[in-house]
């Protein structure tokens, strides 16, 4: 019985469901919707550029203004409705800003410049050395109330200027430095923003590198001249960057402490082209003025983005 029996037929196999030839994709099936996508990343990527092409043409808008204006008549500036493009372009502003005769004195565009410069370099320098030196103190020397000091320092960035430039204004009086160049390098040759950022800088640096130079015999000095300093570019670089930018933009501090026009920076001295002695504003000149001062600031900003950005990543400052 359990024998097959050899003369009969072999029953034919039955086909299931699991033995089903499989029916081969269409290949235009799956490009499809790889087009599909395709199509809408490139689209977004088009719209973003877009996007990003307009709201940079509206931050230049202000300086392609200052930068026609400069090239307008006086009369010619504020008209309304505006226009972009001068009919005839004045070359000469950049030419007679240097010499024209304003407030019964001769333009002094070179000393404007040149006090400008020695203040923002001075200044610059000054903070890049008071910043990370008390930047390193603060991240690597342990001292009693070292925390506590440092929060209380830091905490004057919340108290504006305008707070006490006056109690600044009566010491300066007192040492008879107002009307020069001394009173603002003294008051801006230490910043409480440069030690924060240069701190925090610090803070990434392996502890390691310290620990393994004192063991060499080196000094705090000497680790702080030797091993910080160089490994801190990128925060060195925004901070220089930073504080060149703020003091050459800087317009109360040196209104405030400078009376003798040949004392005066960039942005004071453009005040005086609101009113020649006939009382007309050279608005003209003013704004080729102003295209000069921005010039110098623009350069140095182009030159240093890269530092700018790889500084303030690394040092922990997110807007």
């Amino acid at each position: 019985m359990t024998a097959a029996d050899p003369g009969s037929e072999p029953r034919p196999a039955v086909p299931t469901a699991s033995a089903a030839p499989a029916q081969p994709a269409s290949p235009d099936q799956p490009a499809a919707p790889a087009r599909y996508h395709r199509g809408r990343r490139l689209t977004g990527r088009v719209l973003l550029y877009l996007g990003l092409a307009g709201f940079a043409a509206f931050l230049l808008l202000p300086f392609f203004w200052m930068v026609s204006s400069s090239l307008k008549a006086n009369n010619e500036v504020f008209t309304i409705p505006v226009k972009w493009i001068p009919e005839v372009f004045h070359w000469e502003n950049y030419v007679d800003i240097w010499t024209v005769q304003i407030s019964a004195a001769a333009s002094n565009m070179g000393s404007w410049l040149k006090n400008t410069m020695i203040l923002s370099v001075v200044v610059t320098l000054l903070q890049l050395f008071t910043g990370s030196f008390a930047a390193y103190g603060f991240s690597r020397i342990r001292f009693p109330g070292r925390d506590t000091l440092f929060l209380a320092y830091i905490a004057t960035i919340a108290v504006p200027w305008q707070a006490y430039m006056i109690p600044q204004y009566k010491l300066m009086s007192q040492v008879h430095l107002t009307d020069t160049l001394w009173s603002i390098i003294i008051l801006q040759a230490f910043g409480a923003f440069g030690v924060f950022l240069m701190k925090q800088f610090y803070e990434t640096i392996p502890e390691e590198l310290s620990e393994s130079a004192r063991l060499d015999g080196l000094s705090e000095y000497g680790i702080y001249w030797r091993i910080m300093l160089p490994l801190s570019g990128p925060a060195i670089a925004s901070l220089a960057l930073l504080t060149f930018v703020r003091t050459w933009n800087d317009f109360l501090g040196p209104k405030l402490y400078l009376r003798s026009p040949q004392n005066y920076t960039i942005q004071v001295g453009l005040k005086l082209f609101q009113a020649d002695p006939m009382g007309s504003s050279l608005y003209g000149l003013m704004f080729a003025g102003s295209v000069l001062s921005v010039l110098p600031v623009a350069v140095i900003f182009l030159l240093g983005q890269r530092y700018f950005v790889e500084g303030v990543a690394t040092s922990g400052l997110k807007g």
